[in-house]
C-alpha cells in the first residue's frame, strides 16, 4: 500500500544532539517525529521538555516548561515555535480549577504563567505535557495508534499488545480535565511509559530526549508489527467493488469534476482544490465498504477539524464512466450533504455555541478514481487530503483487527465548534485580495509574465506559470515556489500555438488546482522587417502566436469558466502598437491589433456570466523581456537610427511623460484588471507606455 518502509528508522544522531542545548534538542526531537507522516499528520501533535533555566527575574534557576505553541508543525517548528511557562505557576493553577464544566476558562490563565515575555501562545495541551511528572513528553497521531485506539475494543487491543507498559484512557476533549487525568495515570503507574488515548493518539514519556524519541517510535513500530500480524491474509476493506481506471484517465475524469463541485462550493469564498489517486486513497474508495465506513466519520479530533466530520461520496462506477450523467446529478448530491450538515449542526448545537459554518464537504471520494479535498487555499486543500489518508489508514486497520467506530457525534461537533476553536479562527488574519484565485500567466517565465506572477503571488493567488522555454520555465517556478511556498505555484510546458498543447496545460492547471479565476494572455514575440522583406513565414509565426494563440487560450479559459458558473477574468498583453501603426512592423502590429479586438468580441460573449475580459497595452519594456534578446533590439535600433543602449533612453524620451516602463509597471496594471478593484470594468483598454498620443483608445 506504501512505498515507504514499513518500520520508523531511528534516526536520533549522538554527536548532533550533543552539541546542542536543551531548548534545542527539544526542536530537533520534534523535527524527526514530524519528518514522518506515519508518526503525526501536519499540524497535530506536540512535544514538551521541562527544563531548569535562570529566571529573568529573581536569577534564580526554575523549572520551564517548553511546550510546542498553538499552530506550530512538528516537522518544521523552531526555537520560536514554543510557547514557555513556569511550572511552579502551571501546578498553582490546579487550585484555580472549578471543575470540567468550567475547564475552558483554564486556558485565560495560561498567559498568567509565561516565562520571559514569550509572545508564542500556549496551546490547549498545555495541561497535558505540564502534569506528566517526567521531564520529556512526546504526544502524537500516529495511524496505527488511532487504528487501536479508534477501535471498538481499543482497551483491551491495547493491553494485549503493550501490556502494563502503555496504559489506557477513555475518551476525553482535549483540555485542563484531561491533564488531571494523565496526572493521576502517571502516579498510579509509576512504570508505564506512556497511555494511548481513546479515539485520539498516543502520550510517550521518558527521562532524557533520546530516550523519550525512541520511547515514541519504539511504541509505534510496535503497534505497526502487531498490524502486520494480524492483518496478514485478511481481506481489506471488505475486498474490491471496483477497479480503478487508468491513471490518464483518472486525472481526466477529476479534471471534469473539479471546476464543476468548485463552482457549486464556492458561492461565499473561492475555493482550492487537490487530487489524489495514491495507492492508499484508490484501495479505499474502490472497496465495498466505502460508503458504510465514510459515513462512521473520522475518529481523532485532529482529522475531523481538518476534513469535517465525513466525507461526501460521489456517485461514479468507473465500470461505465458517464461523467455527464455525474455531474447531472452533483447537484442533488452536493444538497443533500448541506442538508444533511445542517441537521447535524442543528440535533448537536448548545445555546451558547458559534454560528453554522461552510457547510460543504472538504473530501469528495470517487470509485475508481480518487479523492478530491477543497478548502480555502491550496495549502490547507492538500494537508485536508493527507488527513484523510491518515483516516483511511486508522479505518484499514480497525476495522480489519476489530470493529471500526468513529467520534460519537455530540462529541464531534463540540470539538468542531467549540468555542476555543472559534476564537482561534477569528484572530486568523483577514484574507488577501486575490486569495482563493487560480490565475493562469502564458509567457509566465519572461519578464512582463513573471513580474505578473510576483504580483498575483503577493496578493495571494495560485499561479500556474505556462512557457515554451522549459529552463526559464523551471527556473521561474523554482524561484517564485521557494518566495511564496510551492503550494501557491505550478509550471506547463505550453507552445500557444498547438490546439492539444493548450488543452493539455488547462487540464493540468485544473487538475493541480481545481479550476481557474483568472488568465494572463501574455505569450509573444516581436518582429520588424519592412513588407517587402516580410515572409508568409514570418507573417504566419506572428499570427500563429499574437492571434492564434490568444484564441486557443482564451477559449480553454472560457469553458472553464462557464463549467464553474462563478464568473472570471481574462487580461490581454497586447501592445501600443495594436492601436498605433509603427514603421516595418506589419505582421506585428496587425497581430497586436486582431489581440484587441479579440478581447472585445469576448468581453460580449462573457459578461452575462460576470466573465471580464480586459486589455493592457504596453511599450517599449526593454528591461526582463525576452523579446528583445534577439533580432528585434537590433531591427528597432536600425529603425530609429539609434544603437541598442540609445533604444531605451529614446523611447523614454519620445514618451509624453519621459519615462521608462518596466515589467513590474505592467504587471500592477494586470491586477488591476485582475482584482475586484475593477469588478465593474470589461471591454476596457489600459495603456502602460508613459504616455503616446496616437495610441490613445478612441
Amino acid at each position: 500500500m506504501s512505498t515507504a518502509p514499513k518500520r520508523l528508522a531511528n534516526l536520533w544522531d549522538d554527536t548532533k544532539a550533543a552539541s546542542m542545548s536543551e531548548p534545542e534538542r527539544l526542536v530537533y526531537r520534534s523535527n524527526l517525529l514530524g519528518s514522518d507522516k506515519r508518526v503525526t499528520n501536519y499540524g497535530g501533535g506536540n512535544t514538551s521538555s521541562k527544563i531548569w533555566q535562570k529566571d529573568p527575574l529573581t536569577g534564580q534557576d526554575v523549572e520551564v516548561l517548553w511546550v510546542k505553541g498553538s499552530g506550530g508543525d512538528s516537522a518544521s517548528i523552531k526555537l520560536d515555535g514554543f510557547a514557555t511557562l513556569y511550572m511552579d505557576k502551571l501546578r498553582a493553577l490546579k487550585g484555580l480549577y472549578r471543575g470540567v464544566e468550567f475547564e475552558d476558562e483554564m486556558v485565560g490563565y495560561l498567559p498568567h504563567a509565561t516565562f520571559n515575555l514569550n509572545p508564542r501562545a500556549a496551546s490547549i495541551d498545555t495541561p497535558l505535557h505540564a502534569y506528566v511528572n517526567r521531564p520529556y513528553v512526546d504526544h502524537m497521531h500516529p495511524d496505527a495508534i488511532i487504528a487501536i485506539a479508534a477501535s471498538k475494543n481499543s482497551q483491551e487491543l491495547t493491553r494485549q499488545i503493550f501490556g502494563d507498559e502503555i496504559g489506557w484512557l477513555p475518551w476525553k476533549k482535549p483540555g485542563f480535565e484531561l491533564g488531571l487525568w494523565l496526572e493521576k495515570f502517571c502516579l498510579d503507574n509509576p512504570n508505564a511509559k506512556g497511555v494511548v488515548l481513546e479515539s485520539h493518539g498516543l502520550f510517550t514519556w521518558d527521562d532524557t530526549p533520546k530516550q523519550c524519541y525512541e520511547t515514541t517510535i519504539g511504541i509505534i513500530n510496535q503497534a505497526i508489527e502487531w498490524f502486520e500480524k494480524q492483518t496478514e491474509g485478511k481481506t481489506i476493506f471488505g475486498g474490491a467493488a471496483v477497479s480503478s481506471l487508468p491513471a490518464d484517465a483518472r486525472r481526466a475524469v477529476a479534471a471534469r469534476l473539479m471546476p464543476k463541485i468548485r463552482g457549486f462550493i464556492s458561492e461565499d469564498s473561492h475555493k482550492l482544490g487537490h487530487f489524489d489517486d495514491s495507492e492508499a486513497v484508490l484501495e479505499f474508495v474502490n472497496s465495498n465498504n466505502l460508503r458504510p465506513l465514510a459515513a462512521l466519520g473520522t475518529s481523532c479530533p485532529d482529522h475531523f477539524l481538518r476534513t469535517k466530520i465525513r466525507p461526501l461520496v460521489i456517485g461514479f462506477d468507473p465500470a461505465n464512466p458517464d461523467i455527464d450523467a455525474v455531474i447531472a446529478g452533483l447537484v442533488d448530491q452536493i444538497a443533500a450533504y448541506r442538508a444533511d450538515y445542517q441537521a447535524y449542526y442543528e440535533r448537536c448545537k448548545h445555546d451558547n455555541s458559534p454560528a453554522v459554518r461552510d457547510p460543504n464537504a472538504v473530501v469528495y471520494l470517487i470509485p475508481g478514481v480518487g479523492m478530491l479535498t477543497f478548502a480555502k487555499d491550496k495549502a490547507t486543500a492538500r494537508i485536508s487530503g493527507e488527513f484523510y489518508v491518515n483516516a483511511i489508514n486508522v479505518m484499514r486497520g480497525a476495522s480489519t483487527v476489530s470493529d471500526y467506530q468513529g467520534l460519537p457525534e455530540q462529541e464531534a461537533f463540540d470539538i468542531e465548534y467549540w468555542l476555543l476553536e472559534e476564537a482561534k479562527l477569528q484572530r486568523l488574519p483577514k484574507p488577501k485580495s486575490l486569495a482563493g484565485r487560480i490565475a493562469l500567466v502564458t509567457g509566465g517565465a519572461g519578464g512582463i509574465g513573471k513580474a505578473t506572477a510576483i504580483r498575483l503571488l503577493r496578493e495571494g493567488a495560485c499561479v500556474v506559470l505556462a512557457d515554451i522555454d522549459q529552463a526559464a520555465l523551471d527556473s521561474a517556478s523554482n524561484e517564485l515556489g521557494a518566495v511564496f511556498g510551492k503550494d501557491f505555484v505550478r509550471a506547463v510546458n505550453i507552445n500557444v500555438t498547438r490546439e492539444e498543447q493548450v488543452i493539455a496545460g488547462f487540464t493540468h492547471a485544473v487538475v493541480e488546482f481545481g479550476g481557474l479565476d483568472i488568465l494572463v494572455s501574455n505569450a509573444g514575440l516581436a518582429s520588424s522587417a519592412p513588407i517587402e522583406d516580410t515572409s508568409l513565414e514570418l507573417w504566419n509565426k506572428n499570427m500563429d502566436i499574437l492571434s492564434t494563440g490568444y484564441f486557443l487560450v482564451s477559449r480553454e479559459a472560457f469553458k472553464l469558466f462557464r463549467a464553474q458558473k462563478i464568473g472570471g477574468n481574462v487580461i490581454f498583453v497586447a501592445s501600443k502598437n495594436g492601436l498605433a501603426a509603427s514603421p516595418n512592423a506589419a505582421a506585428y502590429c496587425t497581430a497586436k491589433a486582431a489581440e484587441i479586438h479579440l478581447a472585445r468580441c469576448l468581453a460580449l460573449e462573457g459578461a452575462s456570466e460576470q466573465i471580464r475580459v480586459n486589455t493592457v497595452n504596453p511599450d517599449a519594456v526593454l528591461r526582463g523581456s525576452k523579446i528583445w534578446a534577439g533580432e528585434w533590439l537590433e531591427q528597432r535600433a536600425s529603425t530609429y537610427k539609434t544603437d541598442k543602449e540609445g533604444l531605451e533612453d529614446m523611447y523614454r524620451e519620445r514618451s509624453m511623460l519621459k519615462r521608462s516602463v518596466f515589467p513590474e509597471d505592467i504587471a500592477e496594471a494586470i491586477y488591476f484588471f485582475a482584482s475586484d478593484a475593477s469588478a465593474k470594468s470589461t471591454g476596457n483598454i489600459l495603456n502602460v507606455d508613459a504616455g503616446n498620443a496616437q495610441s490613445f483608445p478612441r
